[in-house]
Order: structure tokens, then C-alpha cells, then sequence
């Protein structure tokens, strides 16, 4: 884990040069013969298309990384991804930016922020109207991308996501409207700064960042999301819960769940790490407000674990990511409670080593 991300300056006698990949999304659609849009500019037309871009004096390369939607993006992929940025930066590069379709932002970010320890920014953007379209917005925020990815003051920040001249942590973005260019937001915490005349400006940081090693996939891993519904009898539950090597239950309010769905959540956490989450997109699951069956304290001490103030879906991310790397139940439960806001004593707080070994599938 990070904690406290110091300010990384950037040397001035080196020329910023950001690299930007190209994945797909609505920024790079165009209209198909049978009418629609589908993913068809590459990484070059994109940046070519900016207006203003080359009067910044950064010097902008392309790769032409993967050409989907959002939502046809895999972990594969993202790993894949991860691997190349590294090699870019490594190379010299003052930092990257990821032009991607909005679907998947707040988890792909996520994703790469959990492995991205280096002091080079790596920031994710998009579109929420295509290019053939009056007002598209994909330019400017390609724009706001490359200044802040060349930026001494996003130094030290891990990934963030640009849009709309908004500047949000990995952590904490959520997208909140299928069709509005304001669809991302931080509502635990807020943004982290604006792009302001072409620089970033950073009024507020994260006073620590989670992250651990990347881990290739050995066996396929399949974390499901469960959200509680009034009425909810469990049955969802009980239907793909041979099915998962991990699982998070998106609760009522501060974490809660019907009665009726305690046992079979007592059942399931015996054998396979399971998440409390809140399905209310805002802050945090409580530890010991509430007593009664169904409550938080009454689920956390039947086993299940906090996600803090992580979401339904970054909570998904981060347990796919610890099964993958082989963690065992007190790993993962130790990990959660640091990345979801509520930490532990540990006697490694500043270490990105594994927690633990062992399958966590009972």
C-alpha cells in the first residue's frame, strides 16, 4: 500500500512527452452503413482531430491498442494494457492517457490504479457524444487528458480520469448519467482538481492510495454482484452461488439485507469470500450502528467483509484482482479494510507485496 503520495516534480530538462492509447469507445465511433456507430478512428485520427494540441509543445505518440465499446473490454485486455504503459514509461514517457468508451471508466481506471506505482500520471477519458455529432466532446476532453497526463502537479496521483475538465481519483469516480458529457463524478470525496487555461490544477489529494502486485490470472476467476431488492428472497443468490470464487452483495443503505437472505449469505461466506457493499453510490458501509438480523454488524459477524466506502462495482474490481494473486480469507478481509477507508493495524503498512497465500475458494 502507498500511503500519502508524495509530490513527484517533474525534471525540467526533460522534453513531456505523453503517450496516448487508443481502445475504442465513443470517441473513436463513426456511423456504420446500417446506421449506428461503431468503433472505427484509430488512436492517430483521434489526436489529429484535437484542435489546440499542438500549440501545447507536448509531444504526443500513439498506439493503437484495441478498437471495442466499453462494454466488450476484458480483463485481458487491461492487463495487456497495464503491461504496455509500463513499458512506455519506463521508456522515458512523462505520462499516458486512454481514450476508452465510458461503459467500463470507472472500472477499468480502478483496475490500473491498483497496480500503477510509478509517479507518472495515467489518466482516462472518453466521450459521451461522437464525433458526427454537433457539441462532440471528445476533443476537449482528449485535450484536458494530454495536459494533465504532462503535468508536474498530477504527479504522484496514480490513475485518474479527465472529463469535462474534471480531475477524479480512480477510487472514487463513478459515471452517473447514461447521456450527459457531466457524467462522471466523485461523489465520496469529490474531484481532485480542474483543468484550468491547460494546466491541471490539483486543490485537494487522497491522503493515501492502495496497491498491489499484478498477478496473471492462473484459472479463470468469476466474482459476481448481487444487489438486494425489496422483497428480495435470496433466490438470485442461491442461483449462482456455486458458480462464483467470490461474491459481492450491493446492501441497503449503510449495508443492510432482508432477514431472509441471512442464512444463505452465512452459507456462502463459509466457503468463498464474500463483499458487503452499499448500493447507494455513496459513502460507507457502517460497522456496529445497526443490530438487527440482516444488519451490518450482524452480517460482518457472520463472516462477510466490509468494503468500506468502495462501491459494489471497484469492490468487484479489487476482489478479482486478490483472488487472481492467490490470497487467502485474511488477506483479502486485511485488504479491504484498508483500500474501503477503514484501516487495520498493520505491521507492513507501506509494502505492495501479497497478503497472504493460498487459495481463498474454500
Amino acid at each position: 500500500m502507498m500511503e500519502g503520495p508524495p509530490v513527484h516534480e517533474l525534471p525540467t530538462t526533460l522534453a513531456r512527452r505523453v503517450v496516448v492509447f487508443g481502445l475504442g469507445g465513443t470517441i473513436a465511433m463513426t456511423t456504420s452503413a446500417g446506421g449506428g456507430v461503431v468503433p472505427a478512428l484509430s488512436a492517430e485520427q483521434l489526436v489529429a482531430a484535437v484542435p489546440g494540441l499542438a500549440d501545447t509543445g507536448i509531444t504526443v505518440e500513439v498506439e493503437d491498442f484495441r478498437r471495442v465499446p466499453g462494454a466488450s473490454l476484458t480483463f485481458a485486455d487491461l492487463t495487456a494494457l497495464a503491461s504496455a504503459i509500463d513499458r512506455q514509461l519506463a521508456a522515458g514517457a512523462d505520462g499516458v492517457v486512454i481514450t476508452q468508451g465510458t461503459d467500463t471508466i470507472e472500472e477499468t481506471a480502478y483496475l490500473l490504479d491498483l497496480t500503477h506505482t510509478r509517479p507518472e500520471p495515467v489518466v482516462v477519458t472518453g466521450a459521451m457524444r461522437h464525433p458526427a455529432l454537433a457539441g462532440a466532446d471528445g476533443p476537449g476532453n482528449l485535450l484536458a487528458a494530454v495536459q494533465t497526463a504532462a503535468g508536474s502537479d498530477t504527479r504522484g496521483l496514480g490513475v485518474v480520469v479527465v472529463f469535462a475538465e474534471e480531475i477524479h481519483a480512480a477510487g472514487r469516480v463513478r459515471k452517473t448519467h447514461s447521456t450527459s458529457g457531466y457524467t462522471f463524478a466523485s461523489a465520496t470525496g469529490g474531484p481532485l482538481g480542474y483543468v484550468v487555461e491547460g494546466q491541471p490544477r490539483v486543490l485537494n489529494r487522497p491522503s493515501s492510495r492502495t496497491t498491489l502486485p499484478s498477478a496473471s490470472e492462473r484459472r479463470p476467476i468469476e466474482v459476481g454482484v448481487v444487489t438486494m431488492v425489496l422483497g428480495d428472497t435470496g433466490t438470485l443468490l442461491e442461483a449462482v452461488a456455486d458458480r462464483l470464487d467470490g461474491l459481492i452483495v450491493a446492501g441497503f443503505g449503510a449495508g443492510h439485507v432482508p432477514s431472509r437472505v441471512v442464512d444463505t449469505l452465512t452459507r456462502l461466506a463459509a466457503r468463498m469470500p464474500v463483499v458487503l457493499a452499499s448500493r447507494t453510490g455513496a459513502g460507507p458501509v457502517l460497522a456496529h450502528t445497526y443490530a438487527f438480523p440482516g444488519s451490518e454488524s450482524d452480517l460482518l459477524g457472520r463472516g462477510l467483509i466490509s468494503a468500506g466506502f468502495l462501491d459494489p462495482l471497484k469492490a468487484r474490481i479489487l476482489l478479482h484482482r486478490l483472488l487472481s494473486g492467490d490470497h487467502d480469507q485474511a488477506g483479502i478481509r486485511a485488504f479491504f479494510a484498508r483500500a474501503g477507508g477503514y484501516p487495520t493495524p498493520d505491521p507492513q503498512p507501506h509494502h505492495t507485496d501479497a497478503i497472504g497465500q493460498g487459495a481463498a475458494r474454500a
